[in-house]
């Protein structure tokens, strides 16, 4: 079965106390298996988020711990901020990240509230899609009142707590209480503007976030309610589903911003939000200077920007990873306030900064060394992935080049979506360069099993046998994968930009290199293959490709030379 995997991001009513904040955050290390990724304090609202991954079942007792710990560190009896709350540990909310459900992660919070409700005698209520009732799915409706109007709160019957105790107690008055979700992953994202004014910050707010604003008489801010037939609030939406949104004034910056919570990104994008921000804010005579990103992003929203941007400009979108980041830092202005580090920012960045080095983050030198070594791996299948990669990264190029020659505006989508090919073939074939090693340590993984009864020969002979036949598909896909590539490169030596055809040319001789060194992989893993069905198989369709790239080089070559 796959690990699961669940996002927790409590939110603490502590800002500005260091020595609390990691205090309260550090609990969630003692428990294995968790993995602090980030600490995001804010001075002026008073209130950090802490964001943490893990099993969920070690995510609930980390999570615990936390609560527990900011319950007996922060007194919000003496507590202030810019940010509404009502809780020491002012909301704690479950996100399902990887093979988990939705429904299996609001069991998972029930369990987390349940625990705090019985073990540490703190009240909350559950919200989003871990919520008991219709009209408490909303955090805003749940918190509103905030701190100072619990004890009213809790002593309607209509507000009677989910968990913990129902009456307010001595234990409430310091701890408040918590809400607990499991929910989407959201966006916590602030737009900076070049003005002080809360008021006006807010009037962009509600512009675009879904509630919009009251629709009134006269004048839109101090004019009588328009009530509908129930006598509730006639409301004007705003531009944006799935986006909250408000307005305040920062004194640690000098500005005032626009504090949105994306909370389906599926839905509106942080490009989205930013562009409708800055449409909203120039008609008000305001002016977008730069946004920020509280706690962490996920990769895929940051790329989406950047291929946003990239089309408004008319650019190639098949451009390296690295290179879109920083468009996306750029273009969304993430580092107007202070330095936006991608590693320390992007989820999936952040996830695996503690992993073993891979041969890809080698330097040229250090991997041409590490080959050189008397260590087996690298191999000739790994460095034939890699030549590969170098082959379909020349073809990627001359499409990016292509793509902003002068003249040829009109055709850049055409070649935007053939470096983009590229792209893609380039990291699949850098993913087989470090597979093909992993692959080939398996095979000794398994001879390294006990053998020592007939049971343990059985399995140690299975495992051998499945690791070759994997160590033999790898390089079955490096042939694939490169000659599929070719495409980008034929095209480009038909298609693409004349002065650089002997790139074009490099790229399919690089790409039938790694075609014919991965087949030789093929063919020598291939004999110790015990299933001979599916020895003759795989030789049988690597043969097939290996002839068709002999051809298909000979043609290029040819075509190349009548062009030369």
């Amino acid at each position: 079965m796959k690990q699961q995997l669940v996002e927790c991001v409590p939110n603490i009513s502590e800002g500005r106390d260091l020595k609390k904040i990691n205090d309260i955050a550090n609990e969630v290390t003692k428990i294995e298996g968790v993995k602090l990724l980030d600490i995001d304090p804010g001075k002026a609202t008073n209130r950090t988020v802490i964001t943490f991954v893990g099993e969920p079942e070690r995510v609930i007792d980390a999570a615990f711990l936390l609560i527990k710990k900011a319950s007996e560190l922060i007194d919000m009896r003496i507590q202030s901020g810019e940010h509404p709350r009502f809780g020491a540990t002012d909301v704690c909310p479950l996100i399902p990240i990887a093979n988990i459900s939705m429904e299996e992660t609001a069991k998972y919070a029930h369990m987390l509230g349940k625990r705090v409700g019985e073990e540490l005698g703190i009240s909350g209520y559950f919200y989003e899609n871990a919520a008991t009732k219709e009209d408490r799915k909303n955090l805003a409706t749940v918190r509103s009142g905030e701190y100072e109007g619990l004890e009213k709160k809790i002593s309607d019957p209509h507000w009677k707590p989910d968990f913990g105790p129902t009456s307010f107690n001595k234990k409430t008055k310091t701890t408040g209480v918590t809400a607990i979700s499991a929910r989407d992953f959201l966006i916590a994202y602030n737009i900076n503007l070049n003005s002080t004014s809360t008021r006006r910050a807010n009037a962009i707010a509600f512009d675009i976030r879904e509630a919009g604003r009251i629709k009134r008489q006269g004048n839109s801010i101090t004019g009588k309610k328009i009530l509908d037939t129930n006598g509730e609030p006639v409301r004007i939406p705003g531009k944006l589903k799935a986006v909250k949104g408000i307005g305040w004034y920062i004194e640690e910056y000098g500005i005032a911003q626009i504090s949105y919570n994306l909370t389906n990104i599926s839905i509106t994008s942080m490009h989205e939000a930013f562009d409708e921000t800055v449409k909203a804010a120039s008609k008000r005579g305001i002016r977008v200077t730069g946004s920020e990103l509280v706690g962490l992003v996920p990769l895929k929203a940051m790329l989406e920007a950047a291929d946003y941007f990239l089309v408004k400009q008319q650019r190639s979108l098949g451009i390296s990873e690295a290179e879109k980041i920083k468009i996306a830092i750029k273009s969304l202005g993430l580092d107007d306030l202070k330095p936006f580090n991608p590693q320390e920012r992007i989820i999936e960045y952040v996830m695996n900064s503690n992993t073993d080095k891979k041969l890809i983050d080698f330097t040229v030198k250090g991997f041409a060394e590490e080959t050189a070594s008397e260590s087996m791996a690298p191999g000739g299948g790994s460095i034939a992935a890699y030549v590969g990669a170098l082959g379909v990264s020349l073809g990627t190029m001359v499409a990016n080049l292509s793509a902003h020659k002068p003249g040829w505006d009109d055709r850049w989508e055409f070649y935007s979506k053939w470096a983009e090919k590229g792209q893609q073939y380039k990291n699949e074939l850098l993913f087989l360069v470090d597979e093909d090693t992993h692959s080939f340590n398996k095979i000794i993984e398994g001879f390294r099993m006990p053998k020592s009864n007939e049971e343990e020969i059985k399995l140690r002979n299975e495992a051998i046998e499945n690791a070759t036949k994997y160590a033999t598909n790898i390089p079955f896909k490096v042939m694939e994968t490169a000659f599929k590539s070719m495409e980008v490169m034929t095209a480009m030596a038909k298609e693409g930009i004349q002065n650089s055809l002997s790139d074009a040319g490099v790229g399919i001789l690089c790409a039938r290199t790694a075609v014919i060194g991965a087949y030789f992989n093929v063919r020598i893993n291939a004999r110790e293959i015990k299933d001979k069905n599916f020895a003759k198989k795989v030789l049988k369709d690597a043969k097939r490709i290996y002839e068709k790239v002999i051809t298909l080089e000979q043609e290029m070559i040819s075509y190349i030379d009548s062009k030369m």
